[in-house]
């Protein structure tokens, strides 16, 4: 692992893996796996799409505990709450640029300045986290990370 304390990221994410592989594969860029001859399914692409499902699942429950009922306006909350700028901003709160595994030509063009590298980046720390311990888990770094808004906190009965 790239960090000397790994104990500080998960204190940061308000989530302890328990399989370390799921993180690795998380943080491993696809270009750096085809320079370094780690096999394609050791990255994130796979978990990058799962953690986009999870985010969106928690989006729409947290609007819905809001009390937002109408199937259009929980779209356009879900729209405007899971979007690149706001997950790049997740990401780069996290320092993931840091941690994330990257290929030579990624780090020339520093390509975690594109929001939507990061915003993948932490989608597939999400999908990780889901992996790893379920949706309670991922529902705990999406509150730990800032995701859910305050007022949402009442549920329906």
């Amino acid at each position: 692992m790239l960090l000397n304390d790994i104990s500080e990221f998960y204190e940061r994410i308000g989530h302890s893996f328990q399989n370390e592989d799921y993180l690795i594969h998380a943080l491993t860029r696809t270009a750096f796996a085809r320079e370094n001859n780690v096999p394609l399914e050791y990255t994130m692409d796979y978990l990058a799409v799962l953690g986009d499902a999870v985010i969106e699942i928690l989006v729409i429950e947290d609007v819905i505990s809001a009390g937002v009922t109408e199937k259009g306006e929980i779209t356009r909350q879900k729209v405007d709450r899971v979007n690149m700028s706001a997950l790049r901003r997740i990401g780069e709160s996290l320092e993931l640029p840091d941690l994330v595994l990257w290929g030579k030509g990624e780090i020339a063009m520093h390509i975690w300045t594109s929001g939507r590298v990061l915003a993948e980046c932490f989608e597939a720390l999400m999908g990780a986290v889901y992996m790893d311990g379920g949706m309670d888990a991922a529902r705990t770094v999406f509150v730990k990370v800032g995701m859910k808004k305050e007022e949402s906190a009442a549920a329906l009965p």
